[in-house]
């Protein structure tokens, strides 16, 4: 279908066939879920994480569901970042969608929050991410045009657009990160535009992942009580977000923070 045809095609609207997409953190939580619904899309999808037995294990279980490739790296080591953005261009023309899901939380009370702990949150989950979009822009704007730009999706929180306070403890880097984030979102968002790239970004509220399954076990009530919707968020609401933001109809979407909280972010 023409991009300036006005006939609407809902069956290929969220279509991701022949897409070549890198989710970072993509071996397990909402990464996992991003890189399932990506290749069920029917994109290409490769998967990084830091660990890279469990980055090839979960990258040929996801196979089964489409071409699914394994990068491991340590984002917030420079020289393994830039390992990562070399083996992808070698491999990959071009990158269509970028998904930065890789991140770090702390939690401590204010007094003995460690320097170590404030810096590492802050290292992957702000300045790994702008270092690493940086690098693949080359790899972005390879693919991109005026009609179907590439996209960069970046993966927020709710914490960046309200204080946490249900789970009783300070997670001050997580928050001021994600918090950052999302304002560079939106810089990027203007630098990029001419380059044809969107750049949006998803404030999660609480899905299953690795870094919930402590706060769940603790405070599960409690969070569910804090959302007005009274619960945590599905695998398939995250993936409907992210490949809205990643096709054809989330073409014109840039510069967005859209949360994905049950409306937690407004209580």
């Amino acid at each position: 279908m023409s991009a300036h045809n006005n006939a609407i095609d809902v069956s290929t609207l969220f279509d991701l066939t022949g897409k070549v997409a890198l989710v970072t953190g993509g071996s397990r939580g909402i990464g996992k879920m991003i890189a399932e619904g990506y290749l069920q899309a029917g994109a290409t999808v490769y998967i990084s994480s830091r660990k890279a037995a469990v980055c090839d294990q979960v990258a040929g279980e996801l196979s089964e569901l489409g071409p699914c490739h394994s990068l491991p790296a340590d984002l917030a080591n420079d020289a393994d970042r830039a390992r990562l953005v070399g083996e992808l261009t070698q491999r990959a023309e071009r990158l269509d969608i970028l998904v930065n899901n890789a991140g770090a939380a702390w939690g401590a009370p204010f007094t003995e929050f460690p320097e170590d702990g404030f810096r590492k949150v802050v290292e992957l989950n702000l300045t790994a991410l702008f270092f690493l979009t940086r690098d693949l822009t080359p790899l972005l704007i390879a693919g991109a045009s005026p009609d179907d730009p590439s996209r960069i999706i970046n993966i927020g929180s709710m914490d960046g657009l309200k204080i946490p306070t249900v789970l009783q403890t300070g997670t001050f880097p997580y928050s001021a990160s994600k918090a950052a984030v999302h304002h560079l979102t939106k810089a990027l968002a203007l630098e990029l535009a001419s380059n044809h790239i969107t750049v949006n970004a998803v404030a999660p509220g609480f899905f299953e992942s690795k870094m919930t399954k402590t706060p769940l076990a603790r405070f599960r009530k409690q969070i569910e009580q804090n959302c007005p919707l009274g619960r945590i968020g599905r695998p398939e609401e995250m993936v409907g977000i992210t490949v809205y933001l990643a096709s054809r109809a989330g073409a014109y979407t840039s510069g967005a923070v859209i949360p994905v909280d049950g409306g937690t972010q407004v209580t």
